[in-house]
């Protein structure tokens, strides 16, 4: 990866039971669904979605089903832009394929790595040899502990055994071709990113890395760029995780938050795509 590399707005589309949602993520469990939380419920459709990133050129932004009864707005999405968004939730080596036929441009995966919250190398190499590597992205969402930070799965309630770490990245990348990270202890909050994790990215990622927790402000963004090097970019207005639910809400104005305006990330990210292509030509 470049170091001349500016890093990019990357969007994303969340859905449960069929809509685009922000869900407080501490809510969201399998074993209690009455706890759940709604912060955000968008009048568009996850087609509509789409079609607004389609237009702005915002390729790479990923659309996460958050339990069963998503797969029928997710194939509306990909469908309204074929081959400019990838898909995650229960993605596994006997569907990665179907959902990169249906125009998905890679797929997400992270619990199918991690029976019983323990790593399966196997798991990997199955699905990495389905689909190939550069179809496939493993989502390394993580919470800390101590000084280190592990990775979390099912909606981020288990830590599995895996510490996100430079060996596990550059094990990771020998079978697929980029990361998705959240920073789960401060997603949803909007008081900042983990920069300290930001920073370790920056120094331990080889292939296309996009972080998403904290971002409260657009210049974020330019912080991200600062202490990655430009090879991690940036999710804002993900669903959210806290024990506070009277903290919860996304910074980006189309989820219903006040503090960054998506036009605003538009005309900041078409600058740092121009730059882009410029350092790369």
């Amino acid at each position: 990866m470049s170091a001349t590399r500016s890093s990019l707005f990357r969007p994303c589309i969340d859905l449960h039971n069929g809509q685009v949602k922000q869900i407080v993520g501490g809510t969201l469990s399998d074993k209690s669904p009455d706890t759940l939380r709604t912060n955000f419920v968008a009048r568009q459709s996850a087609g509509e979605f789409a079609q607004i990133y389609k237009q702005h050129n915002l390729e790479g932004g990923h659309v996460i089903k958050l339990g069963p009864g998503n797969d029928a707005a997710a194939l509306q999405a990909l469908s309204a832009w074929p081959g400019g968004l990838q898909v995650g939730g229960g993605i596994n080596d006997k569907n990665a394929k179907y959902w990169i036929d249906a125009g998905a441009s890679k797929v997400i995966v992270t619990s199918y790595l991690f029976p019983e919250a323990k790593f399966t190398l196997e798991h990997l190499k199955s699905i990495s040899s389905a689909i190939g590597k550069d179809r496939l992205v493993v989502d390394v969402s993580c919470r800390r502990r101590g000084d280190k930070w592990l990775v979390a799965m099912n909606k981020w309630q288990d830590i599995t055994d895996m510490e996100v770490s430079k060996d596990s990245l550059d094990m990771l990348s020998e079978y697929c071709s980029e990361f998705l990270i959240h920073a789960a202890d401060v997603e949803g909050l909007c008081q900042g990113i983990d920069t300290n994790l930001v920073q370790k990215l920056g120094e331990w990622v080889t292939i296309p890395t996009t972080y998403a927790g904290g971002a409260k402000d657009i210049s974020d963004l330019a912080l991200v760029d600062r202490l990655s090097g430009g090879r991690v970019d940036l999710t804002y207005g993900r669903r959210n995780t806290t024990d506070n639910l009277d903290k919860t809400t996304s910074a980006l104005d189309m989820f219903g938050g006040t503090q960054v305006k998506f036009n605003d990330l538009v005309r900041e990210n078409s600058v740092r795509q121009a730059k882009n292509k410029a350092t790369s030509s």
